[in-house]
This record gives C-alpha cells, sequence and structure tokens, in this order.
C-alpha cells in the first residue's frame, strides 16, 4: 500500500504518539493564534476553570496559562503526553494552577456546568466536530465558552488528490459556512471564526518536524512501519505546500446560550 492511499489511522499509535512527543506542537498553530482566540474570551476570572481537551505535551496550554486567569486542567488520552506536559508546567512556574491528566475528551469527568472555557486546538477531530461540541456543552456555565481549531475547506469545489486524503483522514471537514451553522444547532452563538495563518502550518508545524523525522528514522532504522509513517508525514507537508489554497485550520468561538 503506497502511502498516498494511507489513512493516519491506520498506522501504530505508539509511533505516533512517540514521534510527536518530540517535538513541541502536535498540530498547526502559533503563541499569537492562541492569543488572538483569547482575546474574543472577556468572562474570565481567577476562579475560571478551564479545560485543554487533547492537549498534547501542553504547546498552547502553556501559552493560555501565561496569560489567562483561573484553573486549567489539560486531558489527553496518552500518558506520555501529560507526563511532559506536567513536567513543562514545572519548568514555567505553572504548578499547581496548571494540572495535565490522562483521559478522554469522550469520557470526561468534569462536574455539569463545571467550565468556564472548553480549549481544543486541532483536536476535536478525534471526537468529531459537531459530537464534541454538542457533548462538552453539559460541562459549560451558561455565558461559558468554547474555542476549538477545526480542519476547514476554503472552497465549496477542490481537486480530487486532497479531497481524497481528507475525506480518509478525517471525513468530518466541511466548509467554513457549514461549520459556523453547526456551531449553532449545537447551542452556541458564534462569536468568531479566522482562519490560521499559513505560518502556523509551515513554521510551527512542519519546519520543526525535519529534524525530528531524522531522529525518529536514525532510532527506527530498518523498520518498515516508522519509514512508513515518516513517508506519510513527508506526504501530507507536500500536500499543504500544493493545495494550501483550499484548505486549513479555522479557529471557532462560540459562547453558550
Amino acid at each position: 500500500m503506497s502511502n498516498e492511499n494511507k489513512s493516519i489511522l491506520e498506522f501504530d499509535m505508539n509511533l505516533i504518539c512517540e514521534y510527536y512527543a518530540s517535538v513541541e506542537r502536535q498540530g498547526p498553530g502559533s503563541p499569537e493564534v492562541t492569543l488572538k482566540a483569547l482575546s474574543f474570551i472577556d468572562t474570565l476570572s481567577q476562579e475560571s476553570h478551564i479545560t485543554d481537551l487533547g492537549c498534547g505535551t501542553g504547546g498552547q496550554t502553556m501559552v493560555l496559562a501565561q496569560h489567562a486567569p483561573g484553573k486549567i486542567t489539560g486531558v489527553d488520552v496518552f500518558p506520555t503526553f501529560i507526563e511532559q506536559f506536567n513536567s513543562n508546567a514545572g519548568k514555567l512556574n505553572l504548578q499547581p494552577r496548571v494540572k495535565g491528566i490522562v483521559g478522554s475528551m469522550d469520557n470526561l469527568q468534569f462536574q455539569q456546568e463545571e467550565l468556564d472555557l472548553v480549549w481544543c486546538e486541532g483536536a476535536i477531530y478525534n471526537i468529531g466536530f459537531e459530537r464534541g461540541l454538542s457533548e462538552w456543552k453539559e460541562f459549560l456555565k451558561t455565558g461559558g465558552y468554547v474555542a476549538v481549531s477545526e480542519a476547514s475547506w476554503f472552497t465549496d469545489e477542490r481537486p480530487a488528490e486532497i479531497e481524497k486524503f481528507w475525506m480518509d483522514a478525517y471525513p468530518g471537514i466541511d466548509t467554513i459556512t457549514n461549520k459556523i451553522e453547526q456551531v449553532q444547532k449545537a447551542g452556541y452563538i458564534p462569536v468568531a471564526t479566522f482562519i490560521l495563518p499559513e505560518n502556523c502550518w509551515t513554521e510551527h508545524f512542519y519546519a520543526p518536524q525535519v529534524s525530528a523525522q531524522e531522529a525518529f528514522l536514525r532510532k527506527h532504522a530498518g523498520n518498515k512501519a516508522a519509514e512508513d509513517f515518516i513517508a506519510y508525514q513527508r506526504y501530507e507537508a507536500q500536500l499543504y505546500d500544493q493545495y494550501k489554497a483550499f484548505y486549513g485550520y479555522v479557529f471557532y468561538i462560540g459562547k453558550k446560550m
């Protein structure tokens, strides 16, 4: 099977976790984008409770914690990510206000209406955009916010190669207009929507992976699964360079009605 015909879901999750633990970001984004999204949320205080779902090692969470008041709980299914998350929080003197816990975004342990803000950068696809918005709402206080970045189409039509890639990887991808409608249908007032700049992909996501990929291949020399996974990562970066006019990540911010 060629890498062009594979989906990310077909690779060993342990390999994926090991690889992404070696880079600061597990998805496209930047400190500037995190802060821009945060600027639309005006209700936070020292008593606020925020969760970052699919937090990874906490690249964006630490930015949030340095610019937003209140308690932040990072949630990720991978213990390796959470171990690094808590280490990063300690290095920045953010504990105990910031803590990572192992958990799944489809089985959250928060109380009903406990949270003031649900944050999720590039990870809601794990549960699905509509399902995530709907299920997470019960944990938000009335007037609380959800802020997520999500893969979205910029155009109604696109080349077959990139269409196939994304439909294999994430069939939930849709146009910005349709995503905003989904935010409304889930019971939120759409507050802000903006496209992540290109450098969130190139400078902050793909560029740091170049050296990480070389180190990963040296460590797993002769491992066909590891080699195929890196080939897939490189193919994904190639596709973005070729088709970035047709898709990208978009931040959607909503307020619970």
